[in-house]
């Protein structure tokens, strides 16, 4: 959870219930923001379509993420598309009274600390793409993108072209890493899944 519990707890119980089906978009890059999500059941991926249509892999999100709060607090249009990669159950919350909440319960700091992390985190990511050989940048984007899903093995919802626009690397670049870590005895992969084993 990127919030405080006490902050979490009055975010979900001022919003509104919405359930998305696996494949769901539930918030689209260029719309307004008129509203955060609360996730509370499911994973989500987050994309970027750059304006020559290639669509970068920005994270993958579970339980305990705020969704579209960064285009409510700066202003401006949704910067990023969401779409469920599991059935998912949010909160939704009206810009307003997400800001006013926010504000009454002074978690302003608190949001500020959490986009400070989300800022280092995406730095971090940007230097490992351009620093790191192909095998090392699929083993990071593995961690990074693996989500806990009640009570399953560690893995990462995402097929393997997904990872690959994660990390700046072809489909087929991607499948040799992880057939090399298949062999090791790393990771299983099934259809869009990548299993971590222990």
């Amino acid at each position: 959870m990127d919030v405080s519990e006490r902050t979490w707890e009055l975010l979900v119980a001022a919003g509104a219930e919405r359930r998305f089906g696996a494949g769901d978009v539930l918030l689209r890059q260029g719309d307004p923001a008129t509203h955060v999500l609360l996730l509370t059941a499911g994973r989500v991926k987050a994309l970027m379509t750059l304006p020559d249509g290639q669509v970068l892999v920005l994270a993958v999100r579970g339980p305990g993420e705020l969704l579209g709060e960064i285009a409510v607090l700066g202003g401006g249009d949704r910067s990023a598309t969401v779409i469920a990669v599991d059935p998912c159950v949010t909160s939704a919350l009206p810009a307003d009274r997400f800001r006013a909440l926010l504000h009454s319960a002074g978690a302003a700091d608190e949001l500020l600390r959490r986009a400070m992390r989300r800022l280092r985190e995406g730095e971090a990511w940007r230097a490992e793409t351009a620093a790191l050989p192909a095998g090392p940048r699929v083993v990071r984007a593995l961690l990074r993108l693996a989500v806990p899903r009640g009570g399953e093995p560690l893995g990462v919802g995402l097929g393997q072209q997904e990872i690959g626009q994660a990390v700046g690397l072809s489909r087929g670049v991607v499948a040799a890493e992880l057939a090399r870590l298949r062999e090791l005895g790393v990771v299983s992969t099934e259809r869009g899944r990548t299993i971590m084993k222990r």
